[in-house]
């Protein structure tokens, strides 16, 4: 794996001064000029820079924002517990952007294979396909989230781009898709076309007014996820100018760092990348803080997961069952005695068992619960039915 790698220099981003102890510029056993290439035993989440920007739509110098981003999350104190991290560099950039999607891919399939969540730095949101694609192995199909104000979808026909990738992903072969979700889409950004090809598929997007209104409901669609993607335009260009393609409008940074909190305390999601960051529009370093704080939240929640996901020993779980006046399925939801969270069991083919097995149990919230109390179908368990069935 290190022959995909160039070391980083970290006296650069702190020039002769040393880091302190609980930094994670001390923290981090990361590939520097000096030292050896990270052993990966014990690792339990890697930091991979991309330097490539060739196919971000209208948002090139976005290749050089991995260690404009490392310059400000190495300064930040870890948490009230013991980390396991490294950063293995930079990908190199290769002759051709085909050359970097390979490296990519192989880089993050690798570090899946050996149970490590890869941190993904730098490059345009086309690099999300090469996260998809690196579970192809796994032999699993799979959730992903975007939080992007758009659903990129663009044509499948023509060459992977920052604006295309969804369609990509739905064509790949084999297909390993369960389930997509947009968080934060804004309809002006947005053809009614791709809203229709949403719905036909069982997909879900949550538009932006919707989500902000209470942002606690985001935590079971990520819990739900396999590998989030965060494009840097999903937040208002106030708080992240550094993009070429920023909005006045979009999340409040406060609510970006919740939403990957979220992610990291999810016991599924085992990837994430913060994409399409871009130095040249960046004002006095903002974006590149905002971003290594989001990261400090996702290390921060994944060093609180519960492990609580139901499966198997359900005593610490409290069942309730809900039955419907028209419909032939009771609802059966768990509740985390250890958490509070919420799950809803989606029946599914027998048939199907080993197939469907990680997403028969849909993370949910009270407020289904709730809804299935008042004798209506919560969205999320009609949407999981259809795929299943």
């Amino acid at each position: 794996m290190q022959e995909y790698f160039t070391p980083i220099d970290v006296e650069k981003f702190n020039g002769k001064e040393q880091y302190t102890a609980s930094s994670y510029g001390n923290v981090v056993r990361a590939y520097t000029r000096e030292g050896d290439f990270p052993d990966l035993k014990n690792a339990q989440l890697a930091i991979i820079g991309i330097y490539e920007d060739r196919k971000a739509i209208n948002n090139e110098g976005c290749g050089l924002s991995p260690d404009y981003i490392r310059e400000n999350f190495y300064k930040l104190f870890q948490g009230n517990y013991a980390t396991q991290i490294v950063d293995l560099g930079n990908i190199k950039k290769g002759n051709t952007i085909e050359d970097s999607y390979f490296a990519v891919t192989d880089v993050l399939g690798q570090l899946l294979k050996k149970n490590i969540v890869p941190i993904t730095i730098g490059g345009g949101q086309d690099f999300t396909y090469c996260n998809y694609s690196a579970y192809q192995h796994l032999e699993q199909t799979i959730n992903i989230v975007a939080v992007d104000a758009a659903f990129d979808i663009g044509d499948g026909e023509k060459e992977l781009n920052s604006q295309s990738y969804l369609s990509k992903i739905i064509l790949h072969k084999p297909n390993i898709l369960f389930n997509f979700s947009n968080v934060g889409y804004q309809t002006y950004f947005v053809e009614q076309n791709s809203i229709d090809l949403m719905n036909k598929l069982y997909f879900d997007a949550h538009r932006l007014g919707h989500v902000r209104k209470n942002i606690e409901d985001v935590e079971p669609i990520v819990r739900n996820a396999d590998m989030l993607s965060f494009d840097i335009s999903a937040i208002r260009q106030s708080d992240a100018p550094g993009n070429a393609n920023a909005s006045p409008n979009g999340f409040y940074g406060e609510e970006a760092c919740q939403i990957v909190r979220y992610a990291g305390l999810s016991d599924k999601l085992s990837s994430i990348g913060f994409y399409e960051v871009n130095p040249a529009f960046d004002a006095n370093k903002q974006t590149a803080h905002l971003v290594a704080q989001m990261i400090w939240y996702f290390i921060d929640g994944f060093y609180n997961r519960k492990q609580d996901y139901p499966i198997g020993d359900k005593s610490q779980y409290t069942k309730y069952r809900v039955s419907l006046k028209d419909h032939e399925h009771e609802i059966v939801f768990y509740k985390s005695n250890k958490s509070d969270r919420w799950w809803m069991d989606v029946p599914y083919p027998l048939n199907h068992q080993v197939k469907y097995e990680r997403h028969h149990m849909v993370p949910c919230s009270y407020g289904d619960y709730k809804t299935a109390c008042e004798d209506e179908m919560p969205d999320r368990w009609w949407q999981t039915y259809q795929k299943l069935g």
